[in-house]
C-alpha cells in the first residue's frame, strides 16, 4: 500500500481533524511516511481564517511538488471547503476535499491514479460537487468533492486513537462548527452549524485514550462554550466536565479556546474544584473598543469582558489567561485602538496573540470600506505582539520560584526536557525524561526553566 505524509496548518480543531484523518489512513493500509518528500500521498489540512493562511498552504502545495513531483497531493480542510477551485488548479493538486467529505480521504487516496470516485463511507446523505475534473497537469485541474457543509449534524472524527510517537497531549474535538457570525470570521461558513459530540462518546474516547496511556487531554471545538446546545436532552458544557471527572481516570483535563459569554461563574468555579483540571483560560477579546465589538458583531462588551476575566483571577489567581486581539479592523481609529492596549494592560492576561486584519470573502468585515492602511495595521500588531511579549515575561516572573507539576513533552535534547505545567508554561527540565510522564519542577528565573523536586 502507498506511503502518505500529513501537515496541519491552523487551530487545535483542525489540528485533531489531521490526526484523525492520518488514523484513518493508517486503519486503511496506508504506510506513514518520514517526510514529504519520501510520501507518495501528501494531506495538506489547510486554515481559512486569513489571508496569510491561505498563502501559507498555496506555498506549501508548491515546495512539495518542486520536491516531490510524483506525490498526489490531496488538499482538505478549511480553505479546501471555502475554494476549492483556487486549489485545484495549483500544479501538484490532486484532489481537493472540502471539510464536508474528510471522512472520505481514506477512499480518496486509495482511488488516486484512477478516476477518484470515493466510497460513500457513511455520508451517503451528502451529494459531491465535482466542480472540476481530470488528473492534474500544469492546464488541467484536479478533482473537487465537496458538498454542502450545513448539511452536518454531527462531529466528524470523533473516535480516539493514540500511538506511540502521536502527541503527549491528544485533543478531543467534542464541537464542531459555529452559529455566531462574527463580521470578520469566514469559519462558520466552512465548519456549518454548531454540533456536538453526545456525552456517551465523548467518556467513552476518553476512557479509550486513558487506556492508551494519555495523562492528558486537550477538549476542543470550533465554538467549545456551545457544546451540548444541540442535543437532546439539552447539556452543557459544565455538564460534560462533571462527567469526564466523575465517570473516567484521565489526570488533567485542559480546555481550548472559550468565548467570554460562556465563562460563567459556574464554569470558573468548577475549574477551581479539581487538580485535575488545568486552570488555563483562553477567552478572545479581539478588540477593547465598545464601538468595534459591536461592527464585528460580538455578544460582549468590555465591562462584560474585564468583569469575567477578572473573575477568573480572583476565584484561581495562578491560572493562565490567554487572548486574541485582532488589529486594524475596518474604521478602527487610534483612539479605537488606545482603547484596546488601555484594557490589555488593566487586565492580568498572561500571553495574547495579535493578528493582523485580514478580509475574508463572504463575511460582513469584507464589505465594510473605511480599511485601515496596511503599515498602521502592521504597526498594530506588532504592539500587540509586544504587549503579549510583556504580558508573558511578567507572569513567569510573578511564578519564579513555584513548584508545580509539569508534564514532560517529546521535544529534548541531551541537556534538558520540555514540560508544560497545569497554568501552560513550558519548562526546560534539566536532563533526559521520556515524554508523557508527570514531575514536580520548581520554576526558576522568570520561570523559564526548571529544577526536578523529589
Amino acid at each position: 500500500m502507498a506511503t502518505f505524509s500529513i501537515e496541519n496548518f491552523g487551530c487545535r480543531a483542525t489540528d485533531a481533524d489531521a490526526a484523525a484523518i492520518r488514523h484513518e489512513l493508517l486503519k486503511s493500509g496506508f504506510t506513514l511516511a518520514p517526510d514529504h518528500e519520501s510520501a507518495s500521498i501528501v494531506v495538506l489540512n489547510t486554515c481559512t481564517v486569513t489571508a496569510a493562511a491561505d498563502s501559507q498552504a498555496r506555498e506549501a502545495v508548491r515546495k512539495i511538488h518542486a520536491a516531490n513531483p510524483q506525490a498526489r497531493v490531496i488538499v482538505t480542510g478549511c480553505y479546501a471547503q471555502r475554494a476549492p477551485a483556487e486549489l485545484a488548479v495549483i500544479p501538484g493538486v490532486a484532489c481537493v476535499v472540502g471539510t464536508s467529505h474528510q471522512a472520505e480521504i481514506p477512499s480518496v487516496a486509495r482511488g488516486l491514479g484512477a478516476d477518484i470516485t470515493p466510497e460513500r463511507s457513511g455520508a451517503a446523505d451528502f451529494i459531491p460537487v465535482e466542480m472540476l475534473r481530470g488528473n492534474n497537469s500544469a492546464t488541467r485541474a484536479a478533482k473537487i468533492i465537496a458538498g454542502d457543509i450545513f448539511a452536518l449534524s454531527s462531529v466528524q472524527f470523533a473516535a480516539a486513537a493514540f500511538m506511540a510517537g502521536d502527541r503527549t497531549r491528544p485533543i478531543l474535538k467534542v464541537q464542531d462548527g459555529c452559529n455566531n457570525r462574527c463580521s470578520y470570521c469566514v469559519i462558520p461558513l466552512v465548519r456549518g452549524r454548531s454540533r456536538s459530540l453526545p456525552a456517551d462518546q465523548a467518556i467513552s474516547q476518553i476512557r479509550a485514550l486513558v487506556d492508551a496511556g494519555v495523562k492528558e487531554i486537550v477538549l476542543s471545538g470550533i465554538n467549545l462554550g456551545s457544546y451540548g446546545r444541540d442535543l437532546t436532552p439539552r447539556v452543557d458544557l459544565v455538564g460534560l466536565v462533571h462527567r469526564i471527572l466523575h465517570e473516567t481516570s484521565i489526570q488533567m483535563l485542559r480546555f481550548s479556546s472559550i468565548e467570554p459569554q460562556d465563562i460563567t461563574e459556574d464554569f470558573v468555579h468548577l475549574m477551581a474544584s479539581s487538580a485535575r483540571l488545568a486552570p488555563h483560560f483562553h477567552v478572545p477579546l479581539q478588540s477593547g473598543s465598545d464601538r468595534i465589538l459591536k461592527a464585528m458583531h460580538r455578544w460582549y462588551r468590555t465591562a462584560h469582558y474585564s468583569e469575567r476575566v477578572r473573575v477568573i483571577r480572583r476565584v484561581l489567581p495562578d491560572a493562565a489567561i490567554g487572548t486574541d486581539v485582532i488589529a486594524g479592523f475596518p474604521g478602527e481609529t487610534d483612539e479605537d485602538f488606545r482603547a484596546t492596549t488601555e484594557l490589555i494592560g488593566d487586565l492580568p492576561f498572561t500571553y495574547l496573540h495579535g493578528f493582523s486584519f485580514s478580509a475574508r470573502p463572504g463575511t460582513a468585515g469584507a464589505t465594510l470600506g473605511n480599511t485601515v492602511p496596511p503599515n498602521v495595521i502592521r504597526e498594530r500588531a506588532r504592539a500587540l505582539r509586544a504587549f503579549g511579549h510583556q504580558k508573558s515575561v511578567g507572569f513567569r516572573a510573578l511564578q519564579s520560584g513555584r513548584v508545580l507539576r509539569a508534564l514532560t513533552l517529546a521535544r529534548s535534547c541531551d541537556a534538558w526536557t520540555e514540560a508544560i505545567t497545569g497554568n501552560y508554561l513550558k519548562v526546560r527540565v534539566p536532563g533526559q525524561h521520556a515524554a508523557n510522564q508527570w514531575l514536580d519542577v520548581r520554576l526558576g528565573a522568570e520561570g523559564s526553566a526548571a529544577d526536578i523536586q523529589s
